[in-house]
């Protein structure tokens, strides 16, 4: 044992003191606000000085400390006997593996992130928006469908698997593919554009050629539909327009 420890006969700086026991000043300041260390009395010139005791309890700290105990619990412990140690440890490991378990969890969610658009939507609706970005639909228009999805999938999750099986029978048809480049390149245009009439009849050809299986089942919920067509493009005046074209009786 050093001189300055020795029989506490050279009492320690708080530096020395952190330096013996490892840990910082910054640290054995927390440690006496938190009523952990006790503070020495100050000598004759202003300054505490720690005796062997001092160095003995933080050392006792820091490896709590280092080994996950809660500051709040600290003290709980230094000054437990042998059976409410063991139980204290106990109850403390328990939280530290429902906070592992937090974690990994955590860890998990955040790697899924890495999965892109079946983070938030089915695989049969992930698997149609990767179509549409293959046959060349925008990045925004793609994301604007995906979020049409994510909404229709929490509030209506039957109509909208029908919805998507329809989806992904139809992206095989050479016209759904142009309707939908066109409808892309449409969402910047005016909607007083002479384009647009043209585009609103393909579109209305082309629904009123399928066997009608996108309708099945009951009717959509009014505020569904509300919601859906915010979510689908009304901040394009463009597609606005042409939905209100395609509705009209030729």
């Amino acid at each position: 044992m050093s001189d300055e420890l020795a029989g506490g006969r050279h009492l320690l700086t708080i530096g020395q003191l952190a330096d013996y026991a490892g840990v910082t000043i910054k640290a054995v300041r927390v440690y006496h606000d938190r009523g952990l260390l006790p503070e020495p009395p100050r000598d004759s010139s202003g300054y505490r000085r720690y005796g062997a005791e001092h160095a003995i309890q933080l050392v006792k700290i820091r490896t709590l400390v280092e080994a996950g105990v809660p500051l709040a619990r600290i003290k709980e412990l230094l000054g437990a006997g042998p059976e409410r140690f063991t139980a204290a440890l106990d109850e403390i490991d328990r939280n530290l593996r429902k906070r592992a378990e937090e974690i990994r969890r955590t860890r998990q969610r955040i790697a899924q992130l890495h999965s892109g658009d079946r983070l938030f939507v089915s695989a049969e609706v992930a698997d149609y928006l990767e179509r549409l970005r293959q046959i060349g639909v925008s990045e925004r228009s793609v994301l604007l469908e995906r979020d049409l999805w994510i909404l229709l999938q929490s509030v209506a999750p039957e109509q909208a698997a029908a919805w998507i099986a329809d989806k992904l029978a139809a992206i095989a048809d050479p016209e759904f593919r142009a309707l939908n480049l066109d409808y892309d390149a449409a969402f910047d245009w005016s909607p007083d554009d002479p384009r647009l009439p043209a585009l609103a009849e393909r579109t209305r050809r082309w629904y009123a050629g399928q066997d009608g299986s996108a309708d099945a089942g009951p009717p959509p919920d009014p505020t569904i539909t509300r919601l859906a067509g915010v979510a689908s493009g009304a901040s394009s005046p463009a597609w606005a327009r042409i939905a209100e074209l395609a509705k009209e009786v030729p």
